[in-house]
Formats: C-alpha cells, sequence, structure tokens
C-alpha cells in the first residue's frame, strides 16, 4: 500500500510584548526626525503592546499529523520574541537596534531574523506585527541576505 500524498499546511501562533522606544534616525538631522516622526520622535520615547503572529510552512508529518510541534514554536518565539523585546526599551536595551531605526518595519525583520535561527531552513513563512489595531507590518523574508553555499 503507497503512502498517502503529502499535504503542506501553514501554522500560526499569537504572541504578544510590551516595548517602548523612539523613532529617530542618526542619519537625519534633529528638525528633520521632528517632523518626519512628530510625536513618536519624543525624546522620552512612547510604548506600544505588540501583537505578533508568526506563521510555519510545511509537510504534515503523517506520523504525528503536525507541520511542528506547536510547543516547540512556543519555545522558539519565547527565545526570539520574548526574551529579547519584552518589558525593554527597543533602542537601548536590544543591541540591533542601536544602528537601525525601531519601527515596526524592523521590528518585523528582527522577529524574522531571529526565528531563522531557530526553526527549520524552509518553515518560516511570515511574521505579521501588530503595533496597534490600526497599525500592521507582514514580513515574509523578502530582501533577506541569502546564505552563501558551500
Amino acid at each position: 500500500m503507497a503512502p498517502p500524498p503529502a499535504r503542506r499546511a501553514r501554522v500560526s501562533r499569537c504572541a504578544a510584548f510590551s516595548a517602548s522606544h523612539r523613532l529617530h534616525s542618526p542619519f537625519l538631522s534633529d528638525e528633520e526626525n521632528r517632523k518626519l516622526f512628530g510625536k513618536c520622535n519624543n525624546p522620552n520615547g512612547h510604548g506600544h503592546n505588540y501583537k505578533v503572529e508568526v506563521t510555519v510552512q510545511g509537510e504534515i508529518n503523517p506520523l504525528t499529523g503536525m507541520v511542528i510541534n506547536l510547543t516547540d514554536l512556543k519555545a522558539h518565539m519565547e527565545q526570539a520574541i520574548m526574551e529579547p523585546l519584552d518589558h525593554k526599551n527597543l533602542d537601548k536595551d536590544v543591541p540591533y537596534f542601536a544602528g537601525v531605526v525601531s519601527t515596526t518595519e524592523n521590528v518585523a525583520v528582527f522577529i524574522w531574523d531571529s526565528l531563522q535561527k531557530c526553526l527549520p531552513a524552509g518553515a518560516l513563512y511570515k511574521v505579521k506585527v501588530h503595533e496597534t489595531e490600526k497599525n500592521v507590518v507582514v514580513y515574509k523574508g523578502e530582501g533577506a541576505p541569502s546564505e552563501k553555499l558551500g
């Protein structure tokens, strides 16, 4: 008897974290930063309750019925998202943001890059970050540097 054809699926899990930041580019003058970022350029920063949705993809394992064990995905998200970002000042506590403006777009890239180190190659499909109920960023690895072969 032949095994059933491989089926693929996507699985998503959500997490929430709180963090503060200041939108400020070192490549712009103080005046340009104030004009571009407005109240989000407050020298004392401001905070958000971010919601993150991580989607992984792969073949459904015929023995387990899973694409990924959700317990494993939860642990990866704890390591890649919660530990480095939750209750932190992104600009001061997260070395990545020392040279990168802490926009939600760049938060999504940071999360993507962090998760890539934990998950099997090709498993990560999408990172969706809700900064507010109205502002959402989706990142699917576009523009990521490709790994060198060999």
